[in-house]
Parts: C-alpha cells; structure tokens; sequence
C-alpha cells in the first residue's frame, strides 16, 4: 500500500495550468494539476515490434523537458498495473481508464497504436480523460526508419493538445456545495446511519499536523445528513458504520516556487455490529502550492472528497416501511 510513496512516483505528468480552488473550500492563487500516465502504445504488425515501449520512452523523455509538465518514472505505473492484472496499451476501456485514475489519481491517460504501411511509419496518440472518458487524439507520419524524430514530433503535439483540450477531458473541481448536493442526490432517501471515521495520516519527511482526510470525511458526512461519533467522547458503541483508514503524502517534485504533493487514502467500511466489510475504496490526488504543508493538505482533501462521493452512499440503509 504505501510502497508507491517509498520506491518513487507514479508515471504522473502533471500540467500546470490555472488556479486550483480546494474541495474544502481554501481558495489560494496557484496553478492547476492534471496528473497524466503515459501507457505503453500498441504495436500493430510485425514490422513494428518493440516499437510500442520506445514510443512511450521518447515521449516520457521529451515531455520531461517541458516546463509545464511535471513526470517521474514509468516503472511504478507498470507495477501498479502488473499487481491489479492490467495490461493496457492502445486500446483502453472508459472503465479499465478510470480504474486507472483511481489507483494512480491520473487524470489523463496517453496511449495509442504505432503502426507501418510501405515506408512510412504512423504514431497515432490518444489523450483520455479518466473520469469523463473523452478522448483527444493526435498523429504523425513519416520515414519507417525515423521513429526517433517522429516520436519527438508527437510528444509536442500531444502537449499542444492537452494544452487545448484539458478543459473539456478533465471535469472542473465542484464546489464544496455542489459536491454536497451530488451525495445527497446518490443516497436519495436511503437512511443515514451513525458513523464513526478514524484515518491515520502521515507526509513522508514531516509529521501531520492535523487529521485532514478525516476532517474531510466526517465534514462531508454531516452535511449530507450522517450523524458522525466522535469515540474521544465515549461513544463509539453508538455507531452502525465504522470507517477506518490511512492517509500518506509526500513531495513529488518542485518547480520553481510551486510545490507539487501526492497523497493516498485508503479506507474500508465496516458494520459494527457484524464486522462485515460493507465498501472499501482508494484514491490518489495530487495538488499544487507555494507550501509544502498546504499542497500535502489539499491532496488528502482532495482524495478525501472523492472517496465520500463514492464510499457514503455505499453505506446506508433502506427505509423501514412503517406498518400499520
């Protein structure tokens, strides 16, 4: 679980773009982050072979130079995708892309196909959101033997293309009222039960200053009508739902004043009475700040966020029909 954070990054990209506003509300001036996994491109023929990985070698190499974009090493990503038997190249499925998401907290995937016709060799790239699925492609074509120049060529336009089109692959950060009202609409009239939310929490390098991702939970669990027990105060016996997890961040990477962090949640949901494992979910968010301290909290915000907008309605109960 936490090996991801120890033995280095994630394939990550991160553009930065324009300002971030947190899922808890802080408002600061900083720049956006959209994490992008660059996945292996799919070979299409024999005369092709090998072909795929080089592909995605130059582009993580030359998209490494651009000053927008924020990367670190591709062996995780393959890791990650090895451990959960995914084996994606060229062709990725909306679900497999937004798996993806969730367990690398990428939110663009690049990927797509190399292929050779007579002399001339094709790069096709594909750019996918992972939570909206929309795609924004992109190709070259030229001399079969001139893959390196080629490879070089399409890494520029797919930066020029997630610089055109990340508005329309990444959904923008809702509110913290509008994320309110997408629970409720989930849970509809389903019966909220008393919950009890305990995550750990730690940044690599520093100690955690306070219990963001509970802080976040337990805030999003009262605003849609959950009543939330705090154990301090003697009554943990009074929850039907216990939520447990762990929280970890650590710096990904600096460039020039701004700070980029990575953090991962992880929870299960349990009912106390049985002990049965009602849900369990995970994410990855990455975000961006002049202090370290400040991006490290609004990533576990973040992954916070997006884990009630999944995990609560997963844990209510039906109403009881009165009886006459």
């Amino acid at each position: 679980m936490r090996s991801w954070l120890r033995s280095g990054a994630l394939v990550l990209g991160v553009v930065l773009l324009s300002a971030l506003g947190g899922f808890a509300g802080q408002q600061q001036e900083h720049e956006e982050v959209y994490p992008l996994a660059v996945l292996a491109f799919h070979e299409r023929g024999a005369d092709v072979k090998d072909y795929g990985a080089q592909v995605a070698d130059i582009l993580f190499a030359e998209l490494a130079t651009n000053p927008q974009l924020y990367l670190v090493d591709r062996q995780e990503l393959d890791q990650i995708l090895a451990e959960h038997a995914l084996n994606l190249s060229g062709v990725v499925r909306p679900d497999q892309a937004t798996q993806v998401g969730q367990l690398t907290g990428a939110k663009l995937l690049v990927t797509g196909s190399v292929f050779q016709v007579g002399k001339k060799l094709y790069l096709v790239a594909k750019v996918m959101g992972t939570e909206t699925s929309r795609v924004a492609g992109t190709s070259v074509k030229g001399a079969a033997d001139a893959l390196g120049e080629l490879a070089e060529k399409l890494a520029a336009q797919v930066a020029e293309t997630i610089q055109k089109e990340a508005n329309k692959l990444v959904p923008p950060r809702p509110k913290p009222v509008d994320l309110v009202a997408k629970i409720k609409e989930k849970i509809g009239r389903s019966r909220r039960p008393a919950v009890l939310i305990h995550i750990s929490e730690r940044h690599f390098g520093q100690p955690a200053v306070d219990p963001t991702a509970r802080t976040e939970l337990t805030l999003l669990a009262q605003q849609t009508g959950f009543e939330t027990i705090d154990p301090e105060e003697g009554r943990a016996s009074q929850a039907e739902v216990v939520i447990r997890g762990e929280g970890f961040s650590e710096l990904a990477g600096q460039t020039g004043r701004l700070t980029t962090v990575k953090a991962r949640v992880e929870v299960k949901a349990v009912d106390a009475h049985t002990g049965k494992i009602i849900a369990v979910d995970r994410q990855v968010a990455v975000a961006v700040d002049l202090s370290e301290q400040i991006a490290a909290k609004q990533a576990l915000q973040q992954a916070a966020a997006e884990i009630a907008l999944r995990l609560l309605p997963k844990i209510t109960r039906p109403v009881k029909k009165r009886t006459r």
